[in-house]
């Protein structure tokens, strides 16, 4: 667990679960499908809602709505084939997916990335959690009805599209890591867009929103209260992120198991890790779960800030006589070395031969811990490949949170989660 002293967000309010009891007990109990053809559902989750008029007595989730199939075609892909996959899991941010699956890959490896590769991984990493924090926002207000209130985040996350889409030609489905490197360099202006957008842009977009929703009589009426998680109740049900920081639990692996940029001596020359807190709140309900969102979008400016004006140069991969990372498309095309290269990796996989082992890595994205196993045999891709997605973890409370609302507090709790429904099924 952390040791620094972070600040709550918010003042400790008396709270507890939802209490209710029927008047008539075993009297008319109906039961309503809230999902998968819902809109705050996002058609993928079922809730069967056992209702005593508005009131819920029990709630029982379906998933499997996707049957993606992800950890079964880990063990079909190489591990930078793999990447692909990752951005399917958290569509919302996939830049934090690809930098957590080889990370993991790295780990098994044992291989330790170039300062410069780490640096603009750590930028990427933030830009992805306030671009998921942006959308998890933004639909508190627009589940609730508050439509005006989606608009503001939504439109900030577009600068964060063009960004992405400048250093890896995609929008959506990145895959812009690589084992032991990147895809390819940022370009010579990136680092002043990054840091134009979060000095001019985010920061007056978040301002007009917390006036527009933070003190809404309606949004904190629908939020405050509801959905309570207790501080040993986020422990027991084992979540992580911003729903378990909502209830008092001190943990981030970016300050507890430090990786990148987080940690100190990143880059070899004795630089210290980034200075950040980590935004507690002790309320535990859904207006919590937002306050804190809003919080890390502040200390993940603070992050990108202090990295952008410095990042180290050298290398975004390691040394080609590696023979891990993929040869530029330059070298491919117009040298007989780069060619035979990119040969051996793609077609014979040589260079992706892991050590017989296993490894687990976890980073800290926006929904909380995203892990991955792997478990490797000596071939070219992994023998087992498991992943640890925070969605699925902390959606198992979610049949307990409900029960004693109402209908409509059905959706708040559920938009507070931010459950990704990729996550689940996998």
């Amino acid at each position: 667990m952390t040791t620094e002293v972070e600040e709550s967000v918010s003042t400790p309010l008396e709270a507890g679960p939802a209490t209710y009891a029927p008047e008539e007990p075993g009297g008319d109990v109906w039961v309503l499908n809230l999902g998968p053809q819902h809109p705050a559902t996002h058609t993928t989750l079922r809730h069967v809602l056992e209702l005593d008029g508005e009131h819920v007595l029990s709630c029982t989730v379906h998933i499997g709505y996707l049957h993606s199939g992800f950890e079964k075609l880990g063990e079909h892909l190489n591990y930078n084939q793999y990447v692909v996959v990752t951005d399917r899991m958290n569509y919302v941010s996939p830049m934090a997916n690809n930098i957590c699956w080889h990370h993991a890959c790295e780990k098994l490896f044992d291989i330790e990335i170039t300062p410069r590769c780490k640096a603009i991984r750590t930028i990427i990493a933030e830009l992805a959690r306030i671009q998921d924090h942006l959308l998890c926002v933004g639909a508190a207000g627009l589940d609730l009805g508050g439509f005006t209130a989606f608009m503001y985040p939504f439109n900030a996350r577009e600068d964060i599209y063009d960004l992405f889409e400048e250093i890896c030609g995609a929008r959506f489905t990145t895959s812009y890591t690589r084992v032991g490197g990147l895809m390819q360099d940022i370009t010579a202006d990136w680092h002043r867009k990054v840091k134009s957008y979060c000095t001019d842009v985010l920061p007056r977009v978040i301002d007009d929103f917390e006036k527009l929703l933070t003190r809404n009589r309606i949004f904190v009426e629908r939020t405050k209260g509801v959905g309570y998680i207790s501080h040993d109740d986020a422990i027991n049900w084992g979540m992580t992120g911003p729903l378990a920081r909502a209830s008092g639990v001190r943990r981030d692996l970016r300050k507890d198991e430090p990786y990148l940029c987080y940690e100190d001596d990143w880059d070899g020359k004795g630089t210290s890790a980034v200075d950040f807190k980590v935004p507690i709140s002790r309320l535990g309900d859904c207006y919590a779960r937002y306050q804190v969102r809003l919080a890390e979008i502040a200390e993940s400016i603070r992050i990108i800030l202090q990295l952008v004006n410095d990042i180290p140069a050298g290398p975004i991969n390691v040394l080609p006589d590696d023979k891990m990372a993929l040869p530029g498309k330059d070298e491919v095309y117009f040298s007989i070395e780069g060619l035979i290269h990119h040969f051996e990796q793609i077609m014979t996989n040589r260079g992706h031969q892991a050590p017989v082992g296993e490894a687990y890595g976890a980073n800290e994205t926006a929904n909380g811990e995203l892990g991955f196993y792997l478990a490797s045999d000596g071939g070219n891709s992994p023998y087992r490949a498991r992943c640890r997605p925070p969605s699925f973890i902390n959606y198992q409370c979610f049949p307990e949170l409900v029960v004693g609302h109402k209908i409509s507090d059905v959706i708040a709790v559920l938009s507070s989660m931010n459950i990704i429904a990729a996550e689940l099924d996998r």
